[in-house]
C-alpha cells in the first residue's frame, strides 16, 4: 500500500508488520524531502513513526482520542490521517501547519505548541467520557523532556487518584527535548534505558501462579501481596515509582520494533485505570546525520539531503539577534561573575549555549520549566546575583504569575530578555509574541525596553544588566538585525525611560517601538514624497515612557501614529494614549499593530502584508487618515 492511498488512520488495521514498516520508510521518505524543502521540525518526527503507525493499529480513530505533546513530532500522524497529498505546504501560508490544531483535521484532538499540556488534556477527555458513559480510549504522548514541566508532573499526580478512569500515557523517551534534558527525571530514566528490561517476569507472573496445582484461578490476599512484592523486584525502578503513583507500567520497550509496540500497545489498553507505556526511541531515526546531531536537527531551514547542510544564503545577511544577545551577556558575564544565564530548555534557541561553552558556572538550564525559571531567578537575585532569565515572549506567558508574585511584587532587579518577540512567522498562533508589551505593562515595578536594531540590543543588554532598582524587560525579535555596525565592547547604557528624535517635521508625528522604529523611518520617507513631513521617534521604553520627549511634540504636532509589532490592545499605542488623555493632550491618534486576531503561521513578511503592516501600507494608511484626498495618491502597488 502506498502511503497516499491512506486517508484514514484506521486502514492501517490489519496490515503485516511488512506492510507497516513499508509505510513507515515512506513516512521517513516524505518527512525528509518536505522538510528539507521547506524546513521544519526534523529530529522529532522522525523518532516516533513506529510508535505513530503501532498506536494507530491497535486504536480506533473514529471513536478514540490522542494528544500529542507540543505536537511538532506529530508529523507522521498528519500523513496517516489525510494530509499527505498536502503536506508539501508544511508551515506555508494556508498550508499544513507545524503543530496539530483543532481547526485543520478532525484527528487533531488537542492543539498546542508548548510542552506538558497532552496529559492534563488527555484526562479531562477521559473524565468526560466517564461522565457521559462512553467507552472509548484516550492516548497522551508526551516526550521525557515535556516531564520536567510541572504541570505534567501535575496531571500524573491527579490521574494516579483516578484508579478507575481509562488513560494511557505513551512516554516518548529519546533523552532530549530540544537541548538535552537536564535535572533529576530525565537522569532518572536514562538509568533505566541503560537496563536490560525484564518487563516480562512481572507480565508473567500472575499467570505462573494460577498454573501451581494448590492456586488455580483464584489467589489468596497472601499470595496477591507475595506476586505484587515479586513484581516489585521484576519491574524496573521507575516503573515501581510510576506505580506508586497510581499507574500500570509497561517498558521500557523498542520504539522502532512495530511488532513488540503493537504487542504492548495491545496489552495495554486492556488494563483498567491509568496506565503508562515507556517506549524508548532515537530522535532523527533513520536519517543518521539527525541521528549524530540531535540538538542541531531538531528543526532545520531548508537543506541538502545528501550533505545534511543547510543552503548558503544568496547575499551575506546581518546577525540574529540572539547572536548578538549572546555575545553581549557572555562578554559582560566575564568581567562580573554575578551574571547568571538562565534558559528553559532553550540553550541554542535563545544562544545562551554561547554563555554555557564559556562560562558554564554562570549558566543554568531548568529544563522545560518557566515557572521554576522566574523564581529561582528571583531567589538568586534576592541574594545579589544577576540573573539574566532569557526565555522566549510566548513561553514567558506560562510564568505570568511567577513574574508578578514572586519578582515584581518583591521588587526584585531580575533582567528578563523576550526573544521571538513579534511576528515569529511558521511556527504559527502558539508562538507569536504578542503579547509580552501588554501582560507585562500592567505591573508595578517593570521597566520594559525595546532595541531598533542589534547595536542598540547591545546597549540594552548592558542597560539591563546594570538596573538595580528592580525587574527590568528586553524584548527583540526573532531573525536577522538590520545590518548596522556593532562593537565589541564598550557598550553605553542607555538612560531609563529615554527616547531619541531620528527625524524631524511638522505634519505628523510617528512614534515607534522595537523592531517598528526603522519601518517608520521608511515611512516618513514615502510621506515626504507627498510632501508631509514627519517627525520619527525612537521610544525605546514603553514603561516608563518618555512623557518629556513625546507629550510636547504631540501637542505641537497635533497628529500622532504609533507603530508595534505587538498586540495593540493594551500595547505600545494605549500607553501613549493613556499618558496624552492623563495630561490633557486630546489629539487624533493612530495605532498601528496587531488587532484582535491570532496571526497564523506563514512567513514574518506574509503576515505583515496580511496585517497591513509594510512601510507602504502604513504610510497609506497614514494619508487616508489624517491628510486630505487633494495630498492622497496609491501608495501600494
Amino acid at each position: 500500500m502506498h502511503l497516499s492511498e491512506i486517508t484514514h488512520p484506521n486502514q492501517l488495521h490489519g496490515l503485516s508488520i511488512r506492510q507497516l514498516e513499508d509505510i513507515a520508510r515512506q513516512i521517513r521518505e516524505k518527512h525528509l524531502q518536505t522538510v528539507a524543502t521547506s524546513g521544519g521540525h526534523l529530529g522529532p518526527g522522525l523518532g516516533v513513526v513506529e510508535l505513530t503507525i503501532a498506536l494507530y493499529q491497535t486504536l480506533d480513530l473514529d471513536r478514540d482520542k490522542v494528544v500529542w505533546d507540543v505536537g511538532h513530532q506529530a508529523y507522521p500522524h498528519k500523513m496517516l490521517t489525510g494530509r499527505y497529498s498536502r503536506f508539501h505546504t508544511l508551515r506555508q501560508k494556508d498550508g499544513v501547519a507545524g503543530y496539530l490544531k483543532r481547526c485543520e483535521n478532525k484527528f487533531d484532538h488537542f492543539g498546542a505548541g508548548h510542552a506538558s499540556t497532552s496529559i492534563s488534556a488527555a484526562l479531562g477527555m477521559a473524565l468526560a467520557r466517564d461522565a457521559r458513559g462512553e467507552d472509548y480510549k484516550c492516548v497522551a504522548i508526551i516526550g521525557d523532556g515535556s516531564l520536567t514541566g510541572g504541570m505534567a508532573l501535575e496531571a500524573i499526580n491527579h490521574a494516579g487518584h483516578l484508579p478507575k478512569t481509562n488513560l494511557m500515557v505513551v512516554l516518548n523517551d529519546n533523552e532530549m527535548s530540544i537541548s538535552p534534558n537536564v535535572g533529576a527525571i530525565p537522569r532518572y530514566l536514562n538509568k533505566v534505558r541503560l537496563s536490560e528490561p525484564i518487563q516480562f517476569i512481572s507480565d508473567n507472573l500472575e499467570e505462573q501462579f494460577k498454573n501451581l496445582p494448590f492456586l488455580g484461578e483464584s489467589l489468596t490476599p497472601e499470595m496477591e501481596r507475595l506476586k505484587e512484592g515479586m513484581k516489585r523486584l521484576a519491574v524496573p525502578k521507575v516503573g515501581a515509582v510510576i506505580e506508586e503513583l497510581g499507574f500500570k507500567y509497561f517498558g521500557p520497550i523498542d520504539g522502532h520494533n512495530l511488532q513488540e509496540l503493537i504487542s504492548t500497545f495491545k496489552q495495554a489498553h486492556k488494563v483498567t485505570g491509568p496506565v503508562l507505556v515507556h517506549v524508548a526511541t532515537v530522535k532523527g531515526k533513520g536519517y543518521a546525520i539527525a541521528e549524530n546531531d540531535q540538538v542541531g536537527y531538531h528543526a532545520q531551514n531548508p537543506f541538502n539531503l545528501a550533505t545534511g547542510k543547510s543552503h548558503p544564503a544568496s547575499t551575506p545577511k546581518p546577525p540574529k539577534y540572539s547572536k548578538v544577545f549572546a555575545h553581549t551577556l557572555t562578554t559582560l558575564a566575564e568581567n562580573n561573575p554575578k551574571i547568571i544565564g538562565i534558559t528553559a530548555a532553550m540553550a541554542t534557541g535563545t544562544g545562551l549555549d554561547k554563555l554555557q561553552k564559556k562560562l558554564p558556572k554562570q549558566y543554568i538550564d531548568v529544563g522545560i520549566a518557566e515557572q521554576h525559571a522566574v523564581t529561582l531567578a528571583a531567589g538568586l537575585a534576592c541574594e545579589g546575583m544577576r540573573p539574566v532569565a532569557a526565555i522566549y515572549s510566548t513561553f514567558l506567558q506560562r510564568a505570568y504569575d511567577q513574574v508578578i508574585h514572586d519578582v515584581c511584587i518583591q521588587n526584585l532587579p531580575v533582567f528578563f530578555c523576550l526573544d521571538r518577540a513579534g511576528i515569529v512567522g511558521a511556527d504559527g498562533p502558539t508562538h507569536q509574541g504578542m503579547y509580552d508589551i501588554a501582560y507585562l505593562r500592567c505591573i508595578p515595578n517593570m521597566v520594559i525596553m525595546a532595541p531598533k536594531d542589534e547595536a542598540e540590543l547591545q546597549r540594552m543588554v548592558v542597560t539591563g544588566v546594570n538596573y538595580t532598582d528592580g525587574p527590568i524587560a528586553m524584548r527583540y525579535p526573532r531573525g536577522n538585525g538590520v545590518g548596522v555596525p556593532l562593537m565589541e565592547e564598550g557598550w553605553e547604557e542607555i538612560e531609563i525611560g529615554k527616547g531619541e528624535i531620528l527625524r524631524s517635521g511638522d505634519d505628523v508625528l510617528l512614534l515607534g517601538y522595537g523592531t517598528m522604529v526603522h519601518p517608520a523611518m521608511q515611512v516618513a520617507e514615502i510621506l515626504s514624497e507627498h510632501g508631509i513631513e514627519a517627525t520619527v521617534v525612537n521610544a525605546r521604553f514603553v514603561k516608563p515612557l518618555d512623557t518629556e520627549l513625546i507629550l510636547p511634540l504631540a501637542k505641537r504636532i497635533g497628529k500622532v501614529v504609533t507603530l508595534e509589532e505587538g498586540c495593540v490592545m493594551n500595547g505600545f499605542g494605549s500607553a501613549v494614549l493613556e499618558a496624552l488623555q492623563d495630561n490633557d493632550v486630546l489629539v487624533p491618534v493612530k495605532r498601528l499593530g496587531v488587532p484582535d486576531i491570532l496571526v497564523d503561521h506563514a512567513k514574518p513578511d506574509e503576515s505583515k502584508a496580511d496585517l497591513g503592516l509594510t512601510s507602504p501600507q502604513m504610510a497609506e494608511t497614514i494619508l487616508k487618515s489624517f491628510f486630505s484626498s487633494g495630498k492622497e495618491k496609491a501608495v501600494v502597488s
